[in-house]
């Protein structure tokens, strides 16, 4: 987990906790600190009773929306998800959940795909207690062809969502809004327009709040995911919620520097002393796709009637990031796995994760799966694997079922794989006597695409040679999240594959 430390704040705040002045030495436009590193996307956080909750995206994997606290902003620690198991109306696609607290109770707010159709609807939950999960209400938001990015914003005790709407009579992309009902469970009144699409950039991961006499909507644009992808935040402002929105002339507020690229999709918390700061995602460019986006932190401000953004106050250190799991108690927050190609039967113990898992072979060539989320692209990556059978198990870089490559025993055979576009090869293969039941497996990756596999009975690991130095791992990342580390199983549903002592070290930016 990330270990920052506060110093000091050293701008100051004037009405509604939003400074006037900043210096021009304080003002940025391009992305703040990384707070919460490793994939977590489309990030919500809100401030309650002295703690901070953030949800951010967890896409394919599972379970669902990673949930974090904190008490400062910079030190996170996860203490679970908003879902254990997928909501009964929901199939795919858990993207955007917006956190949000009324009336003493916790609400998310999230987009899925829906399982009789395939479409993106935004779905509400409630909570009295975050860490002990949510309980569904089922579908909230049902608008053309997808409805995401739910933001709801409390005006003055008057409850308002907004959304990202698509496909709606083959008009553009277009940002709309309800109000709430008070138990924040009903659309009430007529769903309005706050800002369309030109039809060029596309427009998402709203955000509104308000400042003197106007409506400020931030909103980002561009492509949001990929190697390829050109995402900005942008600002316009209104004097009232249904009026005509006003683009800033200064736009992007955020945009790339010289460590991170295509930020976005955040949003603000006053903090405890009254400053506005805004928690949002960024490719980090040395490590590019593979790592994913990233949690951000941006402290806000206004001038001249207009957001600005600037650099928290806070030192930041390198985070504690390294990974020791000598599995001696329940399984940890980290793991997730895919839930829409193997279901995981996950059991701990005598210091050892084992599972078992039933796979369709003809679109799964890759086995059960569980991985953790890396925070930078170059790391070392071990375990010790016991072989009581003959399926074979071991390491894995998993972008997606598609495309995987890995490392693995069965007690006789060790196997180098790579499975790219659903077909999958075997780079390398090595038979062996037997050297009694644990054999240690190791994966080098190196910039997040050169990877290299070695093993070690008992002495010094060997590199298993392929027919290249390195296995290129261009293939690997999925458009909107990154490949991650992991463990692998590959075969019977009734046997399982036992593992201890992972380790997951990184290489020193």
């Amino acid at each position: 987990m990330k270990v920052v430390f506060i110093t000091m704040i050293w701008w100051l705040t004037f009405s509604a906790g939003l400074a006037q002045t900043p210096s021009a030495r304080d003002l940025t436009g391009g992305p703040g600190i990384c707070v919460v590193p490793g994939d977590f996307a489309d990030p919500s956080v809100i401030l309650v009773n002295g703690n901070y909750y953030a949800a951010g995206t967890s896409s394919e994997w599972a379970p669902h929306f990673p949930l974090f606290k904190s008490t400062n902003l910079t030190d996170w620690k996860q203490i679970g998800y908003v879902f254990k198991t997928k909501p009964s109306w929901s199939s795919s696609a858990f993207w955007a959940p917006e956190l949000f607290y009324h009336q003493g109770k916790f609400f998310v707010y999230y987009a899925a795909r829906r399982s009789v159709d395939g479409v993106s609807c935004i779905g509400v939950a409630t909570s009295d207690d975050p860490a002990k999960g949510f309980t569904d209400h089922g579908i909230l938001i049902e608008t053309g062809k997808e409805a995401i990015d739910p933001f709801v914003f409390n005006d003055d005790g008057k409850l308002y969502i907004s959304w990202k709407a698509y496909g709606l009579d083959n008009r553009p992309i277009e940002l709309l809004c309800s109000t709430l009902s008070k138990d924040g469970l009903r659309l009430t009144g007529s769903t309005f327009s706050l800002l369309k699409d030109d039809g060029r950039r596309g427009l998402e991961g709203q955000s509104i709040f308000k400042h003197d006499n106007y409506y400020y909507l931030l909103y980002s644009v561009g492509n949001c995911c990929g190697a390829s992808c050109s995402y900005l935040l942008n600002v316009a402002r209104s004097t009232s919620m249904q009026g005509k929105f006003e683009n800033f002339s200064g736009n992007p507020l955020l945009k790339d520097d010289a460590e991170w690229k295509c930020p976005g999709h955040g949003t603000l918390v006053k903090s405890k002393e009254r400053k506005w700061y805004y928690l949002y995602h960024a490719y980090r460019k040395k490590d590019n796709v593979f790592t994913g986006r990233q949690g951000m932190l941006s402290a806000v401000n206004i001038k001249d009637g207009w957001p600005v953004f600037l650099k928290p106050g806070f030192k930041q250190s390198k985070p504690k990031e390294n990974i020791v799991d000598d599995f001696d108690g329940p399984i940890s927050d980290r793991w997730q796995w895919d839930f829409r190609h193997a279901d995981p039967k996950i059991s701990v113990k005598s210091n050892q994760l084992c599972f078992t898992g039933a796979v369709d072979t003809l679109t799964n060539k890759v086995g059960t799966v569980i991985t953790v989320r890396p925070y930078y692209g170059s790391y070392e990556m071990s375990v010790n694997v016991k072989h009581t059978n003959t399926a074979f198990k071991g390491l894995t870089i998993y972008g997606d079922v598609s495309d995987a490559v890995g490392i693995g025993f069965n007690g006789k055979n060790l196997e180098v794989w790579e499975v790219k576009k659903n077909e999958k090869k075997l780079l390398k293969g090595m038979a062996f006597q037997h050297y009694g039941d644990i054999i240690d497996l190791k994966i080098s990756v190196t910039d997040g695409n050169k990877i290299q596999f070695f093993y070690r009975f008992e002495n010094d690991w060997k590199i298993v040679n392929t027919d290249a130095s390195f296995i290129n791992g261009d293939f690997l990342p999925p458009w909107d999240r990154s490949p991650r580390p992991g463990l692998y199983y590959d075969g019977n549903v009734g046997d399982e594959g036992c593992f201890s002592n992972f380790k997951l070290t990184y290489s020193r930016y």
